[in-house]
């Protein structure tokens, strides 16, 4: 079994109020989880209007689906012009871990 997941650190484009932000992070999550086999959500800077931090995780038992599971997901935030990617943490995880 192996376990990928990526963490994306976010600048918010023109937000001016949490509820802005979720306007602009809710859809983000939604698409991940329709588009992906993964587990999404907001992970951090939940009190900050600029700033936002997703998390995902997907399993499988095979190493190569999930990097591409992975890469599609980076490309598709990355690709999101209302948000400017800061940063990508990614980390494998194997039962022996």
């Amino acid at each position: 079994m192996y376990v990928g997941t990526l963490s994306f650190d976010l600048l918010l484009g023109d937000v001016r109020s949490l509820k802005e932000k979720r306007s602009v992070v809710r859809p983000i999550v939604a698409e991940l989880q329709r588009k992906y086999p993964v587990s999404a959500a907001e992970t951090g800077n939940q009190d900050l209007h600029r700033r936002a931090e997703i998390g995902l995780a997907v399993v499988s038992g095979d190493a190569g689906h999930i990097t591409d599971v992975l890469d599609r997901c980076e490309r598709l935030v990355a690709a999101r012009p209302e948000v400017e990617l800061l940063s990508v943490r990614r980390r494998f995880h194997t039962e022996e871990d």
